[in-house]
């Protein structure tokens, strides 16, 4: 005869099974909205930065974060997006500008864009009069920004709307460029941020000094001649699979090493 502890144990034993099947079945569907970079993505920016810091720019860091990593509060900026409060923000995420054209030779967006978004955000940090609490806001803000601008479709074209209008297959699902680059690539890979920064390439301190040069005006135009290259890459529907990863993959870890070590540069000048 059955005891009551025997069907407890087999009840929770099939309960384990469904809710293992269905976190299996998640990643499929819910990168769908996922935010920019993923939040993987902007996690590995933010480990990355952090092994760059000076000792002096981390306490102050680590102060107005309360002990939280730049890791952890990376997805903020997509985080108060639920917020209708904060929709002043939404445009700081991106900028479209002609394939073309330099940033610098565009009429600026007047509600903002990544590249203002991030000179915003430096200009209020480095602002004695600043308060803790904005001194906190513009910090998560700027390691976000920051993430988002080194993420080639965020630095894209308004036509098609950074790529999202341009529809591909994705091992066989629904997916636009914009979405392929900002979650597809990296969720489908299955590594932890922290796996995924320990895997990417070790550079010299003289090619990340290289890396670390110029402005967000200069990063910007860079990021550009990878977002072209990007656009050519796909036809509208095409099928995309284990040849676009492996043909694109090295980039996605440049861009990620470069969002880094250059937040980094940003976060030692404003506090280090």
């Amino acid at each position: 005869m059955t005891q009551p502890e025997d069907l407890l144990q087999l009840m929770e034993k099939r309960i384990s099974l469904i809710l293992f099947f269905f976190l299996l079945s998640f990643p499929m569907w819910a990168y769908v909205g996922a935010p920019p970079w993923s939040k993987t993505g902007h996690r590995v920016v933010g480990e990355v930065a952090q092994k760059h810091l000076t000792r002096k720019a981390w306490r102050t860091i680590s102060d107005l974060l309360e002990g939280e990593t730049l890791a952890e509060v990376s997805n903020y900026g997509d985080a108060i997006k639920s917020d209708r409060a904060y929709d002043k923000f939404s445009p700081w995420h991106y900028v479209n500008f002609p394939a073309d054209k330099a940033y610098t030779d565009v009429t600026p967006s007047p509600e903002g864009d990544v590249v203002q978004g991030i000179e915003k955000c430096i200009a209020i940090l480095k602002d004695p009069q600043t308060s803790r609490k904005d001194q906190v806001f513009y910090l998560k803000m700027l390691i976000h920004l920051v993430g988002d601008l080194h993420q080639p479709l965020h630095v894209g074209r308004a036509a098609d709307r950074g790529g999202n209008d341009i529809q591909v297959q994705w091992f066989g699902r629904g997916s636009n460029l914009h979405r392929v680059w900002d979650s597809n690539l990296i969720d489908d890979y299955g590594m932890s941020y922290t796996e995924l920064a320990r895997s990417l390439p070790r550079w010299s301190r003289e090619k990340i000094r290289q890396i670390q040069q110029g402005s967000v005006y200069d990063w910007v135009e860079e990021i550009q001649e990878v977002t072209n290259q990007v656009y050519a890459s796909v036809e509208v529907g095409e099928k995309l699979s284990y040849r676009y990863r492996y043909d694109w993959w090295d980039t996605v870890e440049e861009q990620l090493l470069i969002g880094g070590v250059r937040l980094a540069a940003v976060l030692n000048d404003i506090y280090g």
